[in-house]
């Protein structure tokens, strides 16, 4: 027969009803599309403009069907049917005649990728990364070294020495992690809570200290907020307090190094509060229109400040998003480091392999103040802050995965415990002795040559300071003159 889900070879109706083959619409108001078939219910519209009564159109049907010149559908006729699907611009789809509406509640969440379970094991070993001893040692030390400069500069911040101060507690393996999947010449835009990445790539204490105290070895001489952090020589662009305004740069940054093809790629960091901004789209709309080669790492915390995710928004998770945006997507158990290094790994060779973005959705917990300008006490329960810190710790399980293969033991834990918080303590007692930067330098590194309006207020600031001493601390800031230029 012609007839292929009530559809008709647009050849069997010429034939019945003595249509010219002119592919297009006729005289009597019904159109034959170019795809050379058409619904049965569009030759009932036609059959009743010319042929009396209903038997006669059914029998005209019958006798298209039955034409004699085939009485099955041939080769054309499938390709002809196959051919009539939607055209519309931007979907992928099929014609169907059920009115469904898609409900997100129809839909099982997606899954969590993971390696380890909480007590250390494996779940398949065919995930294990098998990382070499000095490698886990060196996460694991990383992780822990963090975790010491936070609870110092944590404390710090409460006796008044610092201004402000953001803690890494339950995220470290989300950072140390992804650091160890990538190359450390990738390009790393953060939002503020990435401090372990640049850890990762040997920014020392004394750096971190001196950028927190904001002293006159301070890379940024003073002029940011601490947690700020930034080195170009280790390919970390330095954190802005806007949210999310990094996902777009990031973005901008792939894809200059997609025309370069130097055979890098970009991270993106940024958290769930992040996404809801408005930046987050256009930065994943334009990374997928433009096949840029750029990682989208986001910590799913649970809270935006004090925001909970039931709150921000109604979808499941970020990772949801992903293929709305036409971007390759996994969520990953952000408390398993060695899932994390799996996934970001892989992410990275699919950049480079395929040129494309690709969103990482880690599921993790902030065990931690959102800052030191914020008491979580007030919107989440104690219980609940101790059940993560204590049952899923992510420095808890990279180390019992580390003393099942036997690469670390309570000898081992004690001297390097002794050890990195020596080196912590040294690093900030350093840090709290320097100077603070010369008064002038807040005029610097802005312009390659500085204008005659800012030298102008230059001299004015400075004949203000040396004319009013008892003003100024001046014996706390290096002397005027030994800025640089």
């Amino acid at each position: 027969m012609h007839r292929v889900s009530n559809y008709l070879s647009l050849r069997a109706v010429q034939r019945c009803f003595k249509i010219p083959n002119n592919g297009g619409e006729i005289s009597s108001g019904i159109y034959f599309p170019r795809q050379n078939s058409v619904s049965v219910g569009g030759i009932r519209g036609y059959a009743a403009r010319v042929a009396p009564g209903v038997a006669a159109v059914d029998k005209a049907i019958q006798e298209a069907e039955s034409s004699t010149e085939g009485n099955k559908a041939t080769p054309a006729d499938a390709a002809d049917l196959a051919a009539d699907r939607p055209r519309f611009p931007g979907s992928r789809s099929k014609w169907t005649g059920k009115m469904d509406f898609l409900m997100p509640e129809a839909y099982e969440g997606i899954p969590v990728y993971r390696v380890m379970d909480r007590r250390g094991i494996i779940d398949d070993p065919t995930q294990d990364p098998n990382l070499d001893e000095a490698t886990l040692v060196k996460m694991y030390q990383t992780m822990t070294l963090l975790n010491y400069m936070d609870k110092i500069l944590y404390e710090s911040q409460r006796q008044g020495r610092i201004s402000f101060y953001m803690t890494h507690f339950g995220e470290e393996g989300t950072l140390i992690g992804s650091a160890a999947g990538l190359d450390d010449k990738d390009l790393a835009y953060v939002q503020y809570r990435e401090a372990g990445v640049l850890m990762w790539r040997g920014f020392t204490l004394d750096q971190f200290m001196n950028q927190c105290y904001g002293n006159e070895e301070d890379i940024g001489k003073g002029k940011q907020m601490p947690v700020h952090y930034g080195s170009k020589e280790l390919a970390f662009v330095t954190v802005s307090s806007p949210l999310a305004t990094q996902m777009p740069q990031a973005v901008g940054s792939a894809y200059a190094y997609k025309r370069a093809q130097n055979g890098k790629v970009v991270i993106c960091y940024f958290g769930d509060g992040a996404a809801s901004e408005g930046d987050a789209h256009a930065a994943l709309n334009f990374s997928a229109t433009l096949d840029c080669p750029i990682i989208f790492f986001c910590r799913n915390n649970g809270y935006a400040i004090s925001t909970p995710t039931s709150q921000q928004f109604r979808g499941d998770g970020i990772a949801s998003r992903g293929p709305g945006y036409g971007i390759p997507t996994i969520r990953v158990d952000g408390n398993d480091t060695l899932a994390i290094y799996n996934v970001t790994k892989a992410a990275r060779d699919l950049c480079l392999t395929q040129n494309r973005p690709v969103l990482i959705e880690a599921m993790t917990y902030r065990i931690g103040h959102h800052s030191t300008s914020d008491d979580s006490s007030a919107y989440r329960s104690v219980d609940e802050v101790k059940y993560w810190d204590q049952e899923d710790n992510p420095i808890s399980r990279i180390r019992k995965y580390m003393t099942h293969k036997g690469f670390w033991n309570d000898e081992k834990e004690t001297q390097w415990r002794d050890k990195a918080k020596k080196q912590v303590m040294v690093a900030f007692q350093k840090a709290e002795k320097k100077l603070r930067p010369a008064p002038e330098d807040l005029f610097n590194d802005v312009f390659d040559e500085l204008p005659w309006n800012l030298r102008k207020q230059r001299k004015e600031m400075l004949d203000a300071v040396k004319s009013h001493p008892e003003q100024y601390p001046l014996k706390e800031h290096a002397k005027i003159g030994s800025a640089s230029t």
